[in-house]
């Protein structure tokens, strides 16, 4: 169970921390050397977020078995040779923008295939082997990703150049990525009644679409279109003003830092409240760290940073631990279905910031849009804690899911 569990870690390292966000901190290196603009560069980041959103529908309809530990392989195979590409000489922006554009694709329908087969292929192990408090750890993997390949990109960009940094990062992950390929797998399938018992889900709501179910996935995609500006933009954000140009590497490895231990954080904080109330204050936290780096100052945006960090990985692990209770179980169908309307959200995101700041030269309406998204999915919680509270006995499960 625990070698499962590594996997699953380094899976995600591999799935988000690189595949996916190393894009963030080689953004800037890559605009100098190429002339990416911000527009172009929001344009690659959303069409890496339609090939996730694409990957989300598709893995949550991968049946049990065989074929979603060989699907899970295959995803693996696709990221590493996709981020590796990255660092091919293709010539200026203009010139390398339409291969860019298919190797973002396929790197989003990849991370998908990763994270979600992944996540649920470890879950489901965990929940019969009664290591389900263990969960929280397996989201530990997009920190250290995130922390590690913005360490690299500070220590070894200069040398290597925005190129050389894919090309070195693809080599990594192929040699890490075959303990995730050898040790998660599929475990054989239970009963459905006995799998939602051991979930804690409530058989009279199982695999309907409640109203609280709704207004989660309504929150989550509202949170796929705020969080993801700073996701992308936030180097270029720092880097762009004299003030905090200096923290703009150094903030990306403290986001993975601050996201290291968020699953277990959050956790923590529902097991004491409930996922609910944890999710509402992990909104609100983020809300603060969007806004921060507005202040021009450093330590404020150290502390963005580290916000950030500590609010999007505890978000995400916490909204895939509501919705599977609020469903009655089914691990890849609801964080299937969960991330597909995050991914939507982080399609729509970087397009419209993209475009503000190529014609306004700032950041800071992009980041007020991304706030207020955030703010807006806030709200929806709170409804939906209010409904959930309605429909159900007072501490009963449904009223009040405890995070796994």
């Amino acid at each position: 169970m625990v070698r499962v569990l590594v996997g699953g870690l380094i899976g995600l390292a591999i799935a988000m921390g690189v595949a996916r966000f190393a894009f963030t901190p080689i953004l800037p290196a890559m605009q100098d050397a190429t002339g990416l603009r911000a527009d172009g560069a929001g344009l690659l980041a959303s069409l890496n977020y339609l090939g996730y959103f694409i990957g989300a529908l598709g893995a949550g309809l991968v049946p049990h078995g065989a074929t979603r530990t060989a699907v899970f392989r295959l995803s693996l195979l696709v990221s590493v040779a996709t981020t590796a590409a990255m660092g091919l000489d293709l010539g200026d922006a203009g010139q390398a923008m339409p291969a860019w554009l298919v190797l973002r694709f396929l790197s989003g329908v990849s991370s998908a295939g990763i994270f979600i087969l992944g996540i649920a292929m470890v879950l489901d192990t965990l929940t019969r082997g009664g290591g389900e408090r263990l969960a929280g750890w397996l989201y530990t993997g997009i920190g250290v990703g995130i922390a590690s390949s913005g360490l690299f990109v500070a220590l070894f960009g200069g040398r290597l150049g925005w190129d050389g940094d894919w090309l070195a990062l693809g080599a990594i992950c192929a040699v890490l990525g075959l303990m995730p390929g050898l040790w998660v797998r599929d475990p054989a399938p239970q009963h459905h009644a006995r799998a939602a018992k051991a979930e804690g889900a409530a058989p009279a709501r199982a695999g309907g679409l409640s109203a609280p179910l709704l207004l989660l996935t309504l929150a989550y995609f509202l949170e796929g279109g705020g969080y993801i500006v700073s996701a992308t933009f936030l180097v270029s954000i720092l880097k762009t003003d004299p003030g905090t140009a200096a923290v703009g590497e150094a903030a990306w490895m403290v986001v993975g830092i601050g996201a290291m231990g968020a699953g277990v954080f959050w956790a923590a904080v529902a097991r004491r409240t409930n996922s609910w109330w944890s999710l509402i204050l992990a909104h609100l936290t983020q809300t603060v760290a969007i806004l921060l780096p507005m202040t021009g100052s450093p330590t404020a945006s150290v502390v963005s940073a580290l916000l950030f960090g500590g609010t999007f990985v505890g978000i995400v692990s916490q909204a895939f631990a509501l919705g599977r209770q609020l469903s009655g179980g089914a691990s890849a169908r609801v964080v299937g279905a969960l991330t597909a309307a995050y991914g939507l959200g982080q399609i729509i995101g970087p397009l419209p910031a993209g475009l503000v700041v190529t014609r306004t030269g700032s950041f800071n309406a992009a980041l007020l849009g991304a706030a207020a998204a955030v703010v807006l999915g806030t709200l929806l919680l709170v409804l939906g804690m209010v409904i959930a509270g309605r429909q159900s006995p007072a501490g009963s499960a449904y009223a009040s899911p405890k995070a796994s």
